[in-house]
């Protein structure tokens, strides 16, 4: 793998790769051309001059308004910019005009998904996400944080931040901003609006909305009770496995003395929490309308799930070749195009009390600050630490309120306005209760939501069914915007701690290094302390014995860990801390398959006393070996096959080593294998509601079923949920739950009944047996008969999509705008992380949406990678250039001191004080 792809600027080579993506954005805007003249124009001509005239100028000077002296704006030959100035407010007004150069239809289209106006610029057919935002509030709550919370220093950062847009902005119209506000004026008069500081504040509130924890699977659980027993359900939802996977924290507990968590304390016995009496032990299946709400609103994030997570790590000096710290990681969001992030650098020409900042990483567009990265002294990385911080609550309401403690309380409303374009705008009010806004309302079938809900005797009468409503730590301001600008100031691990103390949401694991050879990592969010329930299912709203205390669990209480003996700490997702812990984070962590695999790689380094070298960390990254396949393929590999076609493909499996590269045609075959286990022992038992759309088959008839097939009395069942948020999802979960009963042949979830031609499996291997034949037909139909052209990477494809246009808009712009297949190896629950969904597909629907190596102290030997490229102009050169990279596992030099960057520059441009 080479450690360095970017050739220097004025090699041959760079001139070469420099030709070739200026011939490739010169076809992209001839095909744009061609497809809006071929009938996406409705009849308008669009010229060249059209597509390029939102191209933003990045050499020679401009005047910025507000500048209070020059800034200059270096971009490397994939267009990252590194911005040099000599006061905050100058360095942040500058990273947003650069940032909308780059990305501005990107940030219009967030805030007005944050905001819940997504049908001012796309019409109707967003009336419903936007009521449902509206519902939740977003722009609300983040409007009160800038207000009331925030500090002044980063409301003044925020202000720069978004004059630095409004300046790019003005005098430009919608075409001379991004080709696709072009394309969105031939059926619509928007016209973009000022940004404001409230706008960047709500875009936490949107990844705060995809990193929230375990929702769905509270939804889930109460969709099973249709169809599955209280013990099934149980079943699917295993304990965290402590015994084979380490949490992040090892040891550590919340001292009795002091009230703050110690790391040399000892843990109490385990904590329990109940589930709660009186409520739900199911919502019946009409709670899939909440969950269909839900889906729309992830999917302009990503899909949801537990494949929404990421990988760090950090291994201390003493471990290292460089005899420094070295810190990896590689978030797994959705694809998403262009990418999340954007790289750039923020430097102080001379930091001082005036200038505070010199520090590079990854940034949010719209969002002054970096996210991810470092500065001069420290580095730092996120994973989602998955805690439980959002409850559903079945509510009893009437007309004056609902029910609570025996009175009736009144709802806390207001009235939204949704302007459409094209239309009428449409009015909603918006409800809350003590616990949250009623998400209900949102929706027809769920005004019914609990309508059939086993409850006790003292829940009081159904009557029309209960209502549902959402308690989320998000909806309460905080101040979680003044943590990244603290986060990028700290000069050690105690000012880290004090930025992590509020960065509230979402919540995140936090990992450290220090130029001084410290390593460290932090628990941090505004994680709620539940009176009485366990967060797992729906709770009885009008029970005063349920709730939240009104504090959260305090900061001081949450585990750290700080230069511990092992010399590294990893997270994936995995639990944060043992059993023993003083207080509940979540019942749903990751299961640690990940977690535990970057462990054992960085403990054999360690045992066979090597130093792990920059080289080492970035092949980590890219491990893309098979946990699950470890524990089938020897049992697969000993069932007796009669068909010669089906022992053909299992003979694939032999010598195999459970690595999943694309031209692994062994992978592929197991990866069906795996995927038709799954959904003959359980996703054909699983309710219509969480099965994937198109997904049929015939069960026994509930209550009111439709018509019977009278050979089989069975009536036929087809799934309602998108596939990439179906189960089973084949994640680590999935892992758990089979291995549970891997060595039991008889265990009932093997057995299927027959069902028209086909006969009933019995056992195991009978299952295995017929998921084996049933995959090799699949794969048949999919890569063709021959199995010597078989191979992973073509099952299992990356497609870029444009975020708006790309997915919506008529089929010749879509492929315009969007970019790929590209052919992945990794897979679900692999260190490379590009998850697909069992029960949908394999089409890859998560990925490590960037890459990063730190080398703590020698920073300009980092290395990084984004998913796309700098670029939202669809047809620029720097759109997807990072991306071939990117899928072969590479790196780029990370510039970052002056004289690093000075030789890396290739286009400068200099920001100018008016006159």
């Amino acid at each position: 793998m080479p450690a360095n792809t970017t050739a220097p600027s004025g090699s041959s080579d760079a001139k070469k790769s420099g030709r070739k993506k200026g011939r490739r954005a010169r076809l992209f805007v001839i095909v744009l051309v061609l497809a809006l003249v071929a009938g996406v124009g409705y009849g308008a001509y669009w010229s060249v001059s059209t597509v390029r005239a939102s191209y933003p100028q990045t050499t020679g000077s401009i005047e910025l308004k507000g500048l209070s002296g020059d800034v200059d704006v270096k971009r490397d030959s994939y267009g990252i910019p590194q911005i040099y100035a000599d006061t905050d407010s100058d360095l942040f007004r500058a990273q947003g005009f650069v940032q909308a150069q780059d990305r501005f239809w990107e940030m219009d289209v967030r805030r007005h998904m944050t905001s819940g106006r997504l049908s001012e610029m796309f019409g109707s057919g967003q009336v419903e996400t936007d009521s449902f935002l509206r519902t939740l509030g977003w722009r609300k709550v983040a409007q009160e944080e800038y207000d009331t919370v925030l500090d002044e220093d980063t409301k003044k950062n925020l202000q720069a931040y978004a004059e630095g847009v409004n300046a790019y902005l003005d005098g430009k119209d919608g075409k001379d901003i991004s080709v696709e506000y072009a394309a969105l004026g031939l059926t619509n008069d928007y016209k973009p609006t000022e940004w404001t500081p409230v706008d960047s504040v709500a875009w936490l509130k949107a990844m705060a909305w995809d990193l929230r924890g375990n929702m769905q699977d509270e939804i889930d659980r109460s969709l099973m009770t249709s169809r599955l027993s209280s013990k099934q359900i149980e079943d699917l939802y295993p304990d965290y496995p402590f015994d084979k996977n380490k949490p992040i924290v090892d040891q550590g507990a919340v001292s009795p003395v002091t009230g703050k968590f110690d790391p040399d304390a000892e843990p109490s016995d385990s904590i329990g929490a109940e589930t709660p009496e009186g409520a739900t032990q199911g919502v019946n299946t009409q709670l899939s309308a909440l969950s269909d709400t839900l889906d729309k609103i992830p999917a302009l994030l990503g899909p949801n799930g537990n494949g929404i997570g990421s990988n760090s790590w950090v291994v201390a000096g003493e471990n290292t070749t460089t005899g420094k710290p070295l810190l990896a990681n590689d978030p797994h969001l959705a694809p998403q195009l262009p990418s999340l992030w954007y790289q750039m650098g923020l430097h102080c020409r001379q930091v001082s009390a005036s200038c505070q900042y010199d520090t590079a990483g990854y940034t949010f567009s719209g969002m002054p600050g970096v996210v991810i990265g470092h500065n001069q002294d420290i580095a730092w990385g996120f994973t989602n630490l998955g805690a439980d911080v959002t409850d559903l609550f079945l509510e009893k309401v009437s007309g004056d309120g609902y029910q609570y403690d025996g009175k009736t309380e009144p709802f806390v409303s207001r009235e939204e306005t949704i302007k459409v374009a094209g239309g009428r705008s449409r009015k909603i009010t918006v409800r809350e209760t003590n616990n949250g806004p009623l998400v209900s309302d949102r929706s027809g079938e769920l005004e019914k939501v609990g309508k059939k809900a086993p409850v006790t005797n003292s829940a009081p009468d159904r009557g029309d069914g209960y209502a549902v409503s959402l308690k989320w730590t998000a909806l309460d301001p905080g101040k979680s915007m003044d943590a990244v600008f603290e986060l990028n100031r700290a000069k050690d691990f105690t000012t880290f701690r004090k930025a992590a103390a509020h960065f509230e949401v979402p919540s995140q694991n936090l990992i450290y290094a220090d130029t001084k050879g410290n390593i460290g990592y932090q628990a941090p969010g505004r994680i709620p302390v539940r009176t009485q329930g366990d967060g797992t299912l729906p709770s009885p709203g009008w029970n005063a014995k349920y709730g939240w205390e009104k504090d959260p669990i305090p900061f001081d209480e949450l585990p750290y860990e700080y230069n511990p003996d092992r010399g590294y700490i990893v997270t994936a997702n995995q639990a944060v801390i043992g059993e023993g812990y003083d207080h509940m984070l979540t019942k749903d962590w990751g299961y640690g398959t990940r977690s535990q695999r970057i462990n054992d790689l960085i403990q054999k380094k360690i045992d066979g006393g090597e130093k792990i070298s920059t080289d080492d960390m970035q092949t980590m990254q890219m491990d893309n070996q098979s946990a699950i396949a470890a524990k089938l393929v020897p049992k697969l590999k000993n069932i007796a096959v009669s068909d010669k076609n089906v022992r053909e493909a299992q003979k694939l499996l032999e010598g195999w080593d459970y690595t999943q590269e694309p031209d692994s045609a062994a992978a592929a075959y197991f990866n069906g294998v795996w995927r038709n286990i799954l959904l003959l022992a359980f996703g054909n038992k699983l309710p219509k509601e969480m099965r994937a759309k198109g997904d049929c088959v015939y069960v026994e008839p509930a209550a009111g079923a439709g018509p019977v097939d009278e050979q089989d009395k069975l009536v036929r069942e087809c799934g309602q949920r998108a596939p990439d948020a179906a189960q089973p999802d084949g994640g680590d979960r999935w892992y758990e739950v089979v291995e549970s009963i891997l060595d039991d042949q008889d265990n009932e979830w093997w057995k299927v009944p027959a069902k028209g031609r086909e006969e009933a499996i019995d056992s195991r291997d009978e299952l295995f047996a017929r998921a084996m034949e049933d995959a090799r037909w699949e794969l048949t139909a999919e890569l063709g008969k021959d199995m010597s052209t078989w191979s992973w990477g073509r099952l299992h494809q990356l497609t870029l999509r444009n975020q708006t246009l790309g997915t919506e808009g008529p089929d010749l712009l879509q492929r315009a705008l969007n970019r790929g297949p590209w052919d992945l190896g990794g897979g679900e629950a692999a260190v490379d992380a590009t998850g697909w969904n069992a029960a949908g597909g394999y089409e890859v629907i998560w990925v490590p949406s960037m890459r990063m190596v730190v080398n703590v102290g020698d920073w300009d030997k980092s290395r990084w990678i984004n998913l796309t490229g700098a670029s939202g102009h669809a047809f620029s050169a720097h759109y997807t250039d990072q991306t071939d990279k990117w899928v072969d596992g590479e790196l780029l030099d990370w510039s970052y001191g002056a004289d690093a960057v000075g030789e890396s520059t290739v286009d400068a441009l200099t920001l100018k004080k008016p006159q």
